[in-house]
């Protein structure tokens, strides 16, 4: 479940880091994230807590358009869930 659960949040990472209309610090970081997320060398509890904390300075970016906050919001949920676990 967990590489399910993963596979879906770096193909919303991957959306919005190739989309165009998300300015460029903001595509940059839905990267960082998702390297971040993919790097099995901590815990996976680690490596999502470390995303969310990514994903959360790019949520309060005044430039980002509502989609790709509305984005960045679903992968935090989804993130929490798996710090957990």
């Amino acid at each position: 479940m967990t590489a399910n659960k993963i596979k879906q949040i770096t193909d919303i990472l991957d959306i919005l880091a190739d989309d165009n209309s998300v300015p460029r610090n903001i595509r940059k970081g839905a990267t960082d994230a998702k390297g971040r997320l993919l790097d099995t060398k901590d815990a996976m509890d680690v490596r999502a807590t470390s995303a969310i904390m990514i994903l959360d300075d790019l949520a309060n970016d005044p430039n980002i358009p509502l989609h790709g906050r509305t984005l960045i919001w679903n992968v935090i949920s989804q993130l929490e869930i798996l710090s957990q676990s």
